[in-house]
């Protein structure tokens, strides 16, 4: 393969500066809203003692884990020599930095107490998979870094060595960055909705999808602003395939996660509220994350994701992964924490706290604009980027 070429967004059409402007004007919804749940508590929220991880957490877990599948395209090109993609690796390490950036944003206002931050990041507890993540966080940007800079290097980049072996350890931490995400929910064995094993493999999985997609919109979205192919028919097809490919993954995993539940006793309970009679919960699972999420979307790319067709199939598709990838952390983090704890197991438990009764929870307005600004963030810094330096491939390379 010829030597890449790549290329600053250089040209700004009236678009590209309303897409910023809107951009800026989310996040600073979302740093108004932060600070009147700051000044208010979060009495104004939707959040209770029974749900304290609200919408914020599920923009912030979402956008976390899509940065790290954000990175899979740089990796195809060096570690496993897959050159077609080498076009497209410095706009993925960039896109991986700018996504997790937007999560651990709003992770940080949504704490309550966002100065506290301090304390977590100079006293660590080893036992908690939290101390585990802040290491996780703060390397895997640190490592994405280096990752560009090797990539980017003129004398470094002569030699195919450094770019692999710094490749190779960034995709090495990015699948200890999803594990650690994953398990998360994997290690809290008190709500029957989590614990388990398989959490870690399907959020990695899911990182594949939603990175993917977001890779390809931006590609498509600067292709519309260069006014140029910045995908090659080739690579439509090759992603349409990865895209299949990821969401069977997803579908395949969150079905033998389900399946694993049902079949345990314990667990049947839980297993009957989130798939059955959760409300709001169940038909987040059913058409949000299942149906519009990833069954839609798989049959507009298997029927009619060939040909002439191609790109506007990806274009549709890969908005609705997104979705589904929304609606996959809502029913995973809100959903799993409606569900009543057990504190006495095998016994009914009722008292003014209401214990032993499922939790209702509504997204307050302040909660969806702060999470909404941390996907606004990752974009913005995404447009700045591809301004600055030359993360675009050249269309003739592309």
């Amino acid at each position: 393969m010829a030597k890449v070429a790549y290329q600053k967004l250089t040209d700004h059409s009236a678009f590209f500066w309303g897409l910023l402007a809107f951009h800026v004007l989310v996040i600073a919804a979302g740093l108004s809203a932060a600070l009147y749940m700051e000044e208010h508590g979060h009495i104004v929220t939707g959040m209770s003692n029974q749900i304290v991880w609200g919408t914020p957490h599920v923009f912030a877990v979402f956008l976390i884990v899509a940065a790290s599948g954000a990175l899979n395209v740089a990796s195809f090109s060096s570690v496993f020599n897959r050159l077609a993609y080498k076009p497209y690796a410095r706009l993925s390490g960039v896109l991986a930095i700018a996504l997790l950036i937007g999560g651990l944003a709003v992770l940080v206002l949504d704490l309550g107490r966002p100065d506290r931050l301090i304390v977590a990041m100079t006293t660590y507890n080893f036992r908690s998979i939290f101390a585990w993540n802040i290491y996780l966080y703060m390397g895997f940007i640190a490592v994405v870094v280096l990752y560009l800079f090797v990539m980017m290097d003129r004398r470094i980049s002569r030699s195919a060595t450094p770019t692999k072996f710094v490749g190779g350890f960034a995709f090495f931490w990015r699948f200890a960055l999803t594990t650690g995400t994953g398990s998360i929910f994997g290690f809290l064995i008190a709500r029957d909705a989590y614990s388990s094993a398989i959490m870690a493999v399907l959020f990695i999985a899911a990182s594949f999808l939603y990175g993917l997609a977001f890779t390809v919109l931006v590609l498509m979205t600067m292709g519309r602003e260069t006014r140029q192919e910045l995908i090659s028919e080739d690579m439509l097809h090759k992603f349409r395939g990865l895209f299949i490919l990821f969401a069977q993954a997803v579908l395949y995993l969150t079905a033998v996660f389900h399946l694993t539940k049902l079949y345990a006793p314990q667990y049947r309970d839980v297993e009957a509220f989130l798939l059955r009679d959760g409300g709001i919960y169940t038909l987040t699972f059913w058409i949000g994350q299942i149906w519009l999420g990833l069954i839609l979307p798989l049959t507009i790319l298997v029927f009619f994701g060939r040909g002439r067709d191609a790109w506007r199939s990806m274009a549709i598709s890969a908005p609705f992964f997104l979705i589904g990838g929304i609606a996959q952390m809502y029913f995973t983090i809100i959903g799993g924490q409606a569900y009543p704890l057990q504190l006495f197991p095998g016994m009914e438990v009722s008292s003014s706290f209401q214990d032993g009764v499922a939790a209702q929870y509504w997204p307050s307005l302040p909660e969806i604009l702060l999470g909404l600004s941390g996907v606004s963030i990752s974009m913005l810094l995404t447009g700045i980027a591809l301004k600055i330096l030359p993360f675009l491939p050249h269309p003739a390379e592309a």
